[in-house]
């Protein structure tokens, strides 16, 4: 198995980074975004491309969770959110949106602010679910596994 180190190492790189909260490939799609890649669907078919870690619609999910919460790091989506089962609407705002970064989005892509602190986490990551309360945490650098 020669890739499993890789793959075990990309899958513990989407863990929220110690210093930002925030995984490998959210971090990526930021750098992106500052870089000058505003539309929606460009960014997540090139985390997809990229990364390889989050499926397509995975992919296409993530700037949801930068956009829609309390201290965004993106801007550029409507202020509502379509229902989850208007396919037609959610097309329509990944192809014309234009994405940006907010003030906080540079500090955070800046590696300056940790995103945890200003929004809620509730997700999963293999198949452990992620809380603020109970946030592990990767830490790059020194390639550490850190317990909340």
């Amino acid at each position: 198995m020669p890739r499993l180190r890789a793959a075990l190492i990309a899958l513990l790189e989407e863990l929220p980074g110690r210093d930002t909260g925030l995984g490998a490939s959210e971090l990526w799609m930021l750098d992106l975004v500052a870089d000058g890649a505003t539309g929606p669907q460009f960014l997540s078919s090139e985390l997809n491309r990229e990364r390889g870690v989050f499926d397509f619609r995975e992919a296409e999910l993530m700037p949801d969770r930068l956009a829609y919460c309390p201290s965004p790091v993106l801007a550029g989506f409507p202020a509502e959110i379509e229902g989850p089962d208007d396919l037609k609407a959610r097309q329509e705002r990944l192809l014309h949106s234009r994405l940006s970064l907010t003030d906080f989005g540079r500090e955070v892509s800046d590696r300056e602010l940790d995103f945890s602190r200003y929004n809620p986490i509730h997700r999963w990551w293999a198949g452990t679910e992620l809380t603020n309360d109970r946030l592990w945490r990767w830490d790059t650098e020194s390639r550490t596994l850190v317990a909340p």
